[in-house]
């Protein structure tokens, strides 16, 4: 008897909060977990429109190679080719973390990539007109310090 009135009354509160819309209301960060998983689903797909359209027109993405600082105009010129084949690049999330404040959120992202292993992502999202932007997008290699120096040897023989 005791049970099921406690059933009961524990059902009326999430009735009650659910007419409220808070039980059911997602959290911002949800949001944005859904937005970036967005991201890199599209990326996956090679789906250019949805790739490119969750980027702000004065956005940035930069890659692993120090040459690759984009503006979203010239990332969509490297990225269009590709993509027309159906290439995109698979980078699946392992860890997030995200932040926000107001119409900004920032975030790190440890990524697994099939080619180039464990990977950070790490950006700037903005809100304009009700959706979430990328500003800023920079994607680095992950590189264990057990393993540092010599990775810091090879690249340094690669510099000019």
């Amino acid at each position: 008897m005791l049970k099921s009135r406690i059933f009961i009354e524990v059902l009326i509160v999430l009735l009650v909060l659910s007419s409220r819309g808070l039980a059911a209301e997602p959290t911002a960060h949800a949001e944005l977990n859904r937005f970036l998983d967005g991201f890199h689903v599209d990326a996956s797909k090679a789906s250019f429109d949805g790739y490119f359209n969750r980027f702000a027109s004065n956005g940035y993405f930069l890659g692993t190679d120090a040459s690759e600082r984009w503006s979203v105009s010239a990332f969509k010129l490297y990225a269009k080719p590709h993509f027309d084949k159906g290439r995109g690049w698979t980078y699946l999330p392992v860890e997030r973390n995200v932040e926000r404040e107001g119409d900004f959120a920032w975030f790190d992202e440890q990524l697994d990539n099939e080619r180039l292993g464990r990977c950070r992502g790490t950006g700037v999202l903005i809100k304009e007109n009700g959706e979430w932007k990328v500003l800023h997008y920079s994607l680095t290699l992950l590189i264990p310090n057990s393993i540092a120096a010599e990775v810091g040897a090879l690249t340094m023989k690669a510099w000019p």
